[in-house]
This record gives C-alpha cells, structure tokens and sequence, in this order.
C-alpha cells in the first residue's frame, strides 16, 4: 500500500488545538507546544507533518509561524503549512527557512491569478488546499463560503499546473465520523493529481479504503490525539 501519512498540528494561541468541522468555538487543546508534538511525530517515523495555523488562517496574516519555522529547522521530517498565507511575501518567508510546501486556499479564491502565478514559479513547493462545504469552497479559516464549486477550482488550478491538492469535507472534520471518500475520489478524478484527503480519519480502516481508492496520502488529526490508533500504526499500515 502507498499512502502517505500526514500527523496533523493545527495551531492556535501557540496552543495544538482541534476545531470540530472548523467552528473555532469548539476547540480542544491537546498540547501547549506544536513543537514538542512535531518531535513527536518526527520521533515516531512521520515523514510529513502537516501544521495550519488557524488564527493566520481567520486573521488573514501569520501568527504562529515561529512554531513551523521551528520544526522545519530542528527536526528531520518535512513540514508543509496552511493559514494565512496571503501573499508571495509569506510564501517565501515560509519555503527561505526550511518549510517544503506551502498551502495556499483562501487566495485560490479570492486571487486566482495571483495563486497561478505563485504555482507556475514555485512549482511542488506549492499545495492547494480546497476546503469544501456541501460542494463549495470555504475561505478564511471555513468562516465563509465562495460561489465557487470545489471540483471547479481543483480543474482549474490543475490545468494551471499545481501538482498537489489537499481536499477537505468540512462536514467530517474533527468528527471521527470518516472520510467523505467519494468526494475526494471525485476531486482526484477531476485534477489527476497527487491527491490529500484530510477530515473525519477515525480508524486504520479509513486509511485502508483511502489507499484502495488510490488517493496518495491523508491527513489525521483527531483520531491520533483520541488515541484511537498511534501514528506508528499507521504508518506500519501505509508501509512506512
């Protein structure tokens, strides 16, 4: 099985925290420092971390890119980051101090062409994130939804060039509920790119029917912090 794992960090007021389907009133924290998390995925064999900040992701600038910085200069693991990632400025900031990919959603939206741009010279560097509820792109931090059909923006930015997509159903996030399996295949199937599914893994055989559908890598979050399995299983699982 090929699937890439990706430990998920989402962080807020320096804090590792989970958002149930991205209402920042329903918050847990799970731990006072993304760094020691990140070395503890790292120390658990994680080749990826994947790590948002969710107050630059609902400010619209970078708050707890310290904390990224950190992880990507101090630990042997890749790190690729979302959440308020604006401009090339940021982009930049991130891809100079040892991050290897940067996300860019929000921009997608409201910057098409600037969001081109920025995969056209940056190339693998550059993840788009498309966070989708009921079909439609969410931005700024899931607060508020586009006209723009998700499955519309992954055609255009694939045709554009981006090589990797990460697609999230806001209606399974942080709910343990699984995946929303069909609508990420639909995603794949529309870009024919390497292809991340993020929200609701709750159990090794969510992984399972993620790798059978072909989709090259999943993000999870809640299901680790629960302890519903360990990264190392997973990973073990994904043949890591």
């Amino acid at each position: 099985m090929s699937l890439t794992i990706y430990p998920a960090i989402d962080m807020r007021g320096g804090n590792c925290v989970r958002l149930l389907q991205g209402d920042y009133d329903q918050e847990t924290v799970y731990g006072n420092s993304p760094f020691d998390m990140a070395k503890s995925f790292a120390a658990d064999g994680a080749e990826w971390i994947h790590m948002v900040d969710l107050d630059g992701a609902k400010d619209g600038k970078r708050v707890n890119d310290r904390f990224v910085i950190e992880a990507a200069q101090k630990l042997q693991v890749n790190i690729q980051i979302g959440g308020g990632i604006r401009s090339e400025e940021d982009i930049v900031h991130y891809l100079e101090n040892g991050v290897d990919r940067v996300i860019i959603g929000s921009i997608a939206v409201s910057k098409p062409e600037f969001a081109i741009e920025m995969i056209k010279k940056y190339g693998g560097k550059i993840a788009v994130g498309i966070d989708a509820k009921n079909g439609y792109v969410a931005t700024h931090g899931w607060l508020d939804t586009s006209e723009q059909k998700a499955v519309e923006l992954g055609k255009r930015f694939a045709e554009a060039g981006a090589e990797t997509f990460i697609f999230t159903d806001i209606a399974t996030d942080g709910t343990l509920a699984g995946p929303n399996i069909a609508a990420v295949c639909e995603m794949a199937e529309v870009t024919g790119k390497n292809m991340i599914a993020s929200g609701g893994v709750s159990s090794l055989a969510d992984l399972k029917a993620i790798a059978a559908k072909g989709i090259q890598g999943a993000i999870v979050g809640k299901a680790l912090y629960e302890n519903r399995f360990s990264l190392k299983e997973a990973l073990t699982l994904a043949g890591v």
